[in-house]
């Protein structure tokens, strides 16, 4: 039978990163092309004995449904926790729970987006929100990353000569793929130009929490005194990802719509895994346990960061990230990315090819990402000598 898709889903293909991941699998290959927690920072006790109280206690409450907008003592406690750990959050505002962050965004997309209209992301960035965008119809406009976020003259100049732009879409701190958090000034800066243009920001913050180096940059959404900014954040890099809890924070008429959304989705969020975040907030250390993360990433990506020095030198450039699980290499500029990428992955180590991440993959791109949260200690150092001899062989 010859099918005929709808237009929203024809242009798409699958995830590079998803399909590296599957072509990459065995045992033997080193997965600096994932993107998880290491799982060293699961609470699997803790998991396994919440699970056994809640079951004998209240199972009914677990078992059954819930409604749309989450469980509600997770969602007071998210509330305080995001006003008294980061500024973030006014009277005004709405928490609602979803299925992972990326749920949160593709909701926002689809409230606030029709077919045509633009949507202006980072460039690189997330691979996940970019499908998203796309399968909603968008156009998207990709503006270049600087060291210090996003370049603020070319946001502007695409907000003053791009058409119908409804959300512009960062990841401030520690951007997945490349590890960059945005300054302060350049916070403002986007915020203020959101406010000229009269657009929303759709700030996306799973790795806010990962933070092992330097101090803590405020939020947009603490800026946010308009009602213009949707605040999304994750369970994933802090307790499961497998759980799939993510939040959403907005005004309260954004989040109305953005639930009516998701009941068309998947009715609410699974009741189990949002009563284990709640006991995991409130029944655990839950500072404790944050520190512990950043020191496992603090040591990690020092790990890899020594290794590429030592078998890279000067070869390669690469980001230094504060927080978060990933590094951007660019590659000589005689290096064949893509060539590279698929050599390094013949050697059993796979790394994500840069232009997975661009707007337009069809940009130049001579850049990789790797990752340092999923590899073992013995997988970074043996993973980073063996990509230095595969760029020894061009």
């Amino acid at each position: 039978m010859n099918y005929t898709f709808s237009n929203r889903i024809a242009a798409l293909q699958p995830s590079i990163i998803r399909e590296i991941l599957k072509a990459t699998s065995g045992q033997n290959v080193i997965p600096f092309s994932a993107g998880n927690p290491a799982p060293e920072t699961f609470p699997i006790e803790a998991i396994r004995t919440f699970t056994q109280s809640i079951l004998e206690q209240d199972p009914v409450t677990a078992l059954q449904y819930g409604i749309t907008e989450g469980y509600a003592p997770l969602r007071d406690t998210l509330t305080q926790h995001l006003q008294t750990g980061f500024d973030t959050g006014k009277a005004s505002d709405e928490l609602f729970i979803v299925s992972g962050a990326q749920q949160g965004i593709e909701l926002a997309c689809k409230v606030f987006c029709n077919e045509g209209d633009t949507i202006i992301c980072e460039s690189p960035s997330f691979i996940g929100s970019l499908n998203s965008f796309r399968a909603s119809g968008a156009k998207l406009v990709g503006v270049p990353m600087e060291t210090d976020g996003m370049d603020i003259e070319k946001l502007e100049h695409a907000l003053q000569t791009e058409k119908n732009v409804k959300l512009i879409y960062v990841i401030p701190s520690f951007q997945n793929p490349t590890g960059i958090t945005t300054s302060l000034e350049k916070r403002k800066a986007i915020y203020d130009l959101a406010k000229k243009y009269n657009v929303i920001i759709l700030e996306d913050n799973p790795y806010g929490e990962l933070r092992f180096s330097g101090e803590d940059v405020a939020t947009i959404k603490s800026m946010d005194d308009e009602g213009r900014v949707i605040y999304v954040g994750s369970f994933s890099k802090i307790l499961s990802a497998g759980l799939r809890v993510g939040y959403v924070l907005a005004p309260h008429e954004v989040v109305q719509k953005m639930v009516v959304a998701k009941q068309g989705e998947d009715v609410h969020t699974a009741m189990l895994p949002q009563i284990l975040a709640y006991k995991f907030m409130t029944e655990y250390n839950y500072a404790e346990h944050i520190s512990s993360i950043r020191a496992i990433y603090r040591r990690k990506s020092a790990l890899m960061i020594s290794k590429l020095q030592e078998h890279m030198g000067e070869s390669i450039t690469f980001t230094h990230p504060d927080g978060g699980l990933f590094l951007w290499c660019d590659l000589p500029a005689h290096i064949p990315m893509l060539d590279y990428a698929k050599t390094a992955a013949a050697e059993g180590v796979a790394v994500v090819p840069g232009t997975a991440f661009l707007v337009d993959e069809n940009e130049p791109c001579n850049a990789i990402r790797l990752n340092f949260s999923t590899p073992s200690d013995e997988q970074i150092v043996k993973g980073i000598e063996k990509l230095g001899q595969v760029l020894n062989t061009f």
